[in-house]
């Protein structure tokens, strides 16, 4: 093979490994499916799940810094602002507050590619009611594109207070 030849080669390998990653930019639907069945826990009848978190409708901001998620907590009627998260995309460490509850509640999260997955670990610390004490809990929401019109978001809630942990998965379409 000829000097040009193998730099041409070389140069077309690493512009396949330095693709751009996958932009999850969009406003987003949990998409229509049969309900989950109901799971009996500690002699009640549950039905539904936490799915992502994020709410069934979701806008999804991406630039090569950054991911913002926004979602409505409240109803209209309550006057709230939306809830913005911001998730830095190199690995580094992302803080979000959120004005729930007994007040302001920070979140500290890092994100990172896996493939055409984002994986983003946010921890949360919370007072643990029978001692007192500061806890934490962990969730991980992984992001996947199935399609340009289909993002599936498996989210892990980790146990807290001596819960189990669990996995729920949601899917969304592109509106």
């Amino acid at each position: 093979m000829s000097l040009p030849m193998a730099v041409a080669v070389l140069l077309c390998a690493a512009s396949l490994t330095a693709q751009t990653p996958v932009n999850f930019s969009g406003r987003w639907v949990v998409a229509p499916n049969p309900p989950p069945p109901a799971a009996q826990r500690g002699g009640r009848t549950v039905s539904g799940s936490a799915g992502s978190g994020w709410g069934a409708d979701i806008t999804l901001a991406q630039d090569t810094e950054k991911l913002t998620v926004e979602y409505a907590q409240f109803t209209r009627a309550d006057m709230q602002p939306p809830i913005r998260l911001i998730y830095r995309l190199n690995g580094s460490e992302s803080r979000n507050t959120i004005n729930m509850g007994r007040g302001p509640q920070e979140q500290v999260s890092r994100a990172a590619w896996e493939g055409p997955t984002l994986v983003i670990t946010t921890t949360h610390t919370f007072t643990d009611p029978q001692t007192g004490r500061p806890a934490t809990s962990e969730t991980k929401h992984v992001l996947l594109l199935e399609s340009p019109t289909s993002l599936v978001i498996e989210t892990t809630r980790g146990a807290a207070l001596g819960g189990q942990p669990s996995t729920t998965k949601t899917v969304y379409r592109k509106n």
